[in-house]
């Protein structure tokens, strides 16, 4: 019998009722790593003992009858740009490869007090620095659907893993869109918290005021389970939230939309989005409008400004952030000909260590902050985030959620806007503002594009501490697209299916 095709909340009642054992799924979602892991890259490191060893812990424990978590047992990737004691921790960059954490991120420690066990570390762009993983040091991770397409970024590993039953659930990073956007092209559920309900403590920092770490799944309520498990306030981090959200898992249990209010974002759709993903879109909000919802339009005028905000906000920070890799005190070390002194030895380090990408985000970075520029640049910046909270506030008051597709197109070929930083930029256009403004946002598959056949994804947002109403609309709309597409929407590439 395969497991690997089951969702998180299948296994968890299966394990539940002793029908498997965590060691069952786990060395089964270890052998489906080894079989596809050489062909779509979703991981930098499998973590083979570790997992088992785990695995076999939890089984003891329940077969001592010990009160578990509803996850504990089933296996889980968690993205390689956090810290775990024990296993290399790279960020996708080869400035960290090598790198063996002395702590264990707090989402870790989470993962590891539910008893799940963690398959691996997976691949992302570089310091998350792109939005198809062709940023890492390590290669590319490949869409299942089409292998010579892009899985998303930066958590294109996570989500590749999922899509591609290398995972029933990860862990991913959103500091722009990078959980996502890479659900929407792998047909996965991708959830990005409100700022600050999920711990950032033992992330490696990109925009230390837009990351977020959140849940990939393959259902509504598997995303719900991962948060609950992963959420909660945390003294080790000063922006962590000081209380609960509430239990996602029962929001997700919700089977109606009636009268609720769903705010279609004028700015977010018709020009510049690809045809078959404003079709689907269309479907999606039909279907919810026939289940008693209510469809009003909202303006959010200051989203036209939201990607050079941004560009501007996050290359500024990583700039900050990244400082700290200066060859001292860990990572690599590269030594220039001739005298040795120290400002010689970072220089060379990070030319050698830091890939195309995060040089060209460190030096915009460095630029906006620098004296004479600051205000002109990444003080103006700041002044375009308030208004976009703004914008949404004021649409947050005519609806309970947002909505709008989440990239404007389907998966991109690998190669095909690399060259591109403005074009690759451009993805992103729907997935920033949640960033910017610290709300939170949850990517649903929808369907297929017409013109490719590719998954097409539709974004919610809900008021900051408001996740739940993401999940009782997410949980009704999956629900209503179940008989038109949840089978077609795993039928991909032949030689990576399981059966």
């Amino acid at each position: 019998m395969s497991f690997v095709n089951k969702s998180a909340s299948e296994l968890s009642a299966m394990l539940a009722s002793k029908e498997i054992s965590s060691v069952e799924i786990t060395q089964a979602q270890l052998d489906n790593i080894d079989r596809l892991n050489p062909k779509i890259n979703s991981y930098l490191t499998v973590t083979h003992e570790i997992a088992l060893a785990q695995a076999k812990e939890v089984d003891e424990l329940r077969a001592k009858g010990e009160k578990l978590s509803a996850l504990a047992g089933v296996p889980i990737a968690v993205k390689d740009n956090l810290t775990t004691i024990g296993i290399e921790t790279t960020a996708g960059s080869k400035i960290l490869k090598g790198w063996i954490p002395p702590y264990n991120a707090t989402v870790v420690q989470k993962i590891l007090a539910n008893r799940m066990p963690i398959l691996g570390k997976t691949n992302m762009d570089e310091f998350a620095m792109g939005s198809s993983t062709e940023n890492s040091a390590y290669g590319p991770s490949l869409n299942p659907w089409d292998l010579k397409r892009t899985p998303g970024g930066s958590g294109g590993g996570s989500s590749s893993a999922v899509a591609s039953m290398q995972a029933a659930i990860a862990i991913g990073s959103d500091t722009g869109g990078s959980i996502r956007f890479p659900a929407a092209v792998t047909g996965t559920v991708g959830v990005k918290p409100t700022y600050g309900a999920v711990s950032r403590y033992g992330l490696i920092a990109l925009g230390s005021s837009l990351d977020q770490i959140g849940p990939v799944a393959r259902n509504v309520m598997d995303a719900a389970m991962l948060q609950d498990a992963i959420s909660g306030p945390d003294a080790m981090d000063a922006t962590s939230l000081p209380e609960s959200l509430g239990s996602m898992t029962e929001a997700a249990k919700n089977d109606s939309v009636k009268g609720l209010k769903i705010g279609i974002i004028k700015e977010l759709t018709g020009e510049g989005f690809q045809a078959g993903v404003s079709e689907r879109f269309q479907e999606a909000l039909d279907l919810l409008v026939a289940s008693g919802a209510e469809i009003v339009e909202v303006s959010c005028p200051s989203f036209q400004y939201a990607i050079a905000a941004y560009y501007l906000i996050q290359p500024a920070e990583a700039s900050s952030n990244l400082a700290r890799f200066d060859s001292v005190r860990f990572g690599l070390r590269v030594m220039p000909e001739g005298a040795a002194t120290v400002e010689k030895v970072m220089a060379a380090t990070r030319e050698e260590g830091f890939g195309p990408e995060v040089k060209r985000r460190i030096i915009l970075g460095t630029y906006a902050l620098s004296s004479g520029y600051y205000d002109a640049y990444y003080g103006s910046a700041q002044k375009v985030r308030t208004l976009i909270q703004a914008d949404l506030a004021k649409a947050f008051e005519k609806a309970n959620v947002l909505v709008s597709p989440t990239a404007p197109t389907t998966a991109f070929l690998l190669g095909e806007k690399q060259e591109d930083p403005l074009a690759m930029y451009l993805n992103d256009i729907a997935t920033i503002p949640a960033n910017l403004a610290g709300v939170p946002g949850m990517s649903l598959p929808v369907g297929l594009a017409k013109e490719d056949n590719l998954p097409v994804g539709a974004q919610f947002l809900a008021p900051a501490r408001e996740d739940a109403r993401l999940y009782k609309v997410g949980a009704v709309l999956e629900k209503l697209l179940e008989n038109k597409w949840s089978k077609k929407m795993m039928d991909f590439a032949p030689e990576l299916r399981v059966n």
